[in-house]
This record gives structure tokens, sequence and C-alpha cells, in this order.
């Protein structure tokens, strides 16, 4: 992959579609998420939004987003050096897009962003990296970001610790499925970095990211429930969740 990379984007392309695959063995039903969040942007706010796609890794929501609404725009935040090394060689000249580089846990980061109201913020599988207390913090400034009659929408893990023996089960055919993709040629999150950091491009980047993050998340996962009540106690007139699997939800609060 390492010799692939053309001023036409061929490999960053590549990146991104690995990215994805590594993504999808984690969550087979990754795509079908997107595409009930990109039904709801519909619904609420139209196909011309203004999107803030928060802690945006490589821009894969930015990508489906822009492929379904061309007339969108998309404003990408995150702090991961090598995943916003991927995102801005993949929409390089795409006028509709801009990234930013900051950290969500600092109070000043809305300050950096090209607009101060969006129609829609939406995130996935990223905001577990966060603890309860910061998680908070962030949803008090993301519902100042939002438009009135304006949506977030959060697709993670959302743990439900009142249904024990139900996870237990869901968790282990999920861990069962898992391996053998593995034994087919998937890759995993390690692999996955262990590649990027041999890329000529990446190498730098890849050293940062784990400069900053570690090994490990340090986050929490709390249920839709909680979620849905801190977004209504920080300003979002409704909040529930508009899709999930046995493990997963995406929850989308109405401003």
């Amino acid at each position: 992959m390492t010799d692939t990379h053309t001023a036409t984007g061929t490999g960053w392309r590549a990146w991104q579609d690995s990215w994805d695959r590594q993504q999808e063995w984690y969550m087979p039903d990754r795509e079908e998420r997107f595409r009930i969040m990109l039904d709801m942007v519909e619904a609420c706010v139209g196909a011309e939004p203004r999107v803030l796609d928060l802690a945006c890794g490589t821009g894969s929501i930015t990508a489906r987003l822009l492929a379904r609404f061309p007339n969108a725009t998309s404003t990408g935040v995150d702090l991961d050096p090598a995943l916003l090394t991927i995102a801005r060689g993949t929409f390089e000249g795409d006028d509709r897009v801009t990234f930013v580089e900051t950290d969500l846990k600092d109070p000043g980061w809305p300050a950096r962003l090209p607009y101060g109201v969006y129609d829609a913020v939406l995130t996935a599988t990223a905001l577990h990296w966060l603890r309860t207390e910061p998680l908070e913090a962030l949803y008090g400034q993301v519902a100042g970001l939002v438009r009135h009659g304006g949506v977030f929408m959060n697709a993670d893990h959302m743990i439900d610790d009142t249904t024990p023996r139900i996870n237990v089960a869901e968790s282990a055919l999920r861990r069962s499925r898992m391996d053998r993709a593995m034994r087919e040629g998937a890759l995993d999150w390690a692999e996955w970095w262990q590649l990027a950091a041999q890329d000529p491009l990446l190498a730098a980047p890849t050293a940062r990211r784990f400069e900053i993050y570690g090994d490990h998340a340090d986050g929490e996962m709390p249920s839709a429930a909680w979620h849905a009540r801190v977004l209504r106690a920080k300003g979002f007139a409704e909040a529930r969740p508009v899709w999930c699997s046995p493990a997963d939800t995406l929850l989308l609060a109405l401003k």
C-alpha cells in the first residue's frame, strides 16, 4: 500500500477502505447505522445540511454524507494526527470539507470551528474514549453548536448494565464471529496500526497518535438512557435511540 500514494489520492482511498474493513470486523452492521443516521439527517434538517463530523477519524461519516448529499458541507474535528492525515489526503481539493485538529477535552475547541452553528453534529464509535464527566461537558458544548431544530447523533457502544445475562450471551456470539473472520484474514485494530506505522507517510503521525492516546481507551460506555438523559439536561428538547443492535445504539437528540 505504501507505493500507491499519488496525486490522485488513490493511496489515501486505499487506507480509507482498509480502515472501514477493520472497523467492520468489530461492527458488521456499521453501514446500517450510517444509513439510518443519514436518513434521520434528511428527515430532520433536509438534504443540504451543514454537518460537524465530531471525532471524525478518517472521515467515514463525511464520505457517506457527501455521497448521499452532494450539496452538504462537513467540518471534521479530531485530535488523531494519523487518521486526520488519511482524511485530509482523501478529501484534498474538496471545498465542501474542512478539517480541524483539536482536543475535544479543551474547553475552547468550538472557537476553532469555521462555523458557529450546524444543522447536524454526527459521531460514531468515538466518544466511548471519554469518561462520563468530560462527555457531559462535551454534550453541553455540542448543544450550543446545534441550531434550533437541528440534531445530534451518536452511534456508539452503549452498555445496559441491567441486562448482564443478555450482555454476556451477545458478547460471546460476537467474539465467536470475530474470531472466525480473523481466521479468514480480517485485521484487528492493533494489526491495522502496525501496518500504518510501516507506511512512510503515516509512520510519524502514527507515532504521535500513540503518544497522545496510548494503547487503549480510558473511557466509559454508559447506557443509551444515560446519554438521552444528559443530552436533555444540556439543552436538547428530545432524545432517544433511533437504531440499535444487540451491542450498539444510534441515539438522536433534537434541539
